[in-house]
């Protein structure tokens, strides 16, 4: 998967009959500056632009998150929140996996080259072609499995982890 920049996005939009409109360049970007290890639903991703002052509305970016990642410029990640999530899809040859704590929603991510080489090797036995390959492995946190999950946990506790991980996630937008 190649990294885009605005003239590869532009020239591969173009060969289909598409445009490289500014909301396109502008959630390309967004995705580009994101630090390693971020995830951004539309919804995430509709808020920190509003906070920029950027005019892009929601139907706008799950229109454009959608044919990105279609392209093969986002990964789509179903985590543990009941909506998708989206990362820029690197070229790195390790493709990551998650750990994502079903209770508090902390995402944990993890490389292991034994995973890919297993879907490579089924891939190629199905006479098919890998686009992505990603593991979700749902789990319980430590701290909601010491208050007695999920008997004596109540559905909107949030553990302490995540909050401190949310809070870091809004500075940076």
């Amino acid at each position: 998967m190649p990294l885009y920049t605005s003239n590869s996005l532009k020239a591969e939009l173009n060969s289909k009959g598409w445009r490289l409109t500014p909301q396109r360049e502008t959630i390309l970007q967004v995705f580009q500056n994101l630090p390693r290890g971020n995830h951004l639903s539309a919804e995430e991703l509709y808020e920190m632009l509003q906070k920029r002052g950027e005019a892009i509305s929601l139907s706008t970016i799950y229109r454009t998150v959608k044919l990105m990642t279609r392209m093969g410029i986002l990964r789509e990640l179903e985590l543990a929140e009941g909506h998708k999530h989206y990362e820029l899809n690197t070229a790195s040859p390790h493709h990551h996996h998650h750990l994502v704590c079903i209770q508090c929603n902390q995402t944990i991510e993890f490389e292991n080259d034994s995973i890919l080489k297993l879907a490579l090797k089924q891939v190629e036995k199905a006479g098919l072609q890998m686009i992505d390959c990603q593991l979700t492995i749902y789990t319980i946190c430590p701290e909601a499995l010491r208050l007695g999950w999920p008997a004596s946990v109540s559905s909107d506790w949030v553990c302490s982890r995540a909050v401190a991980k949310f809070d870091s996630h809004d500075e940076e937008m």
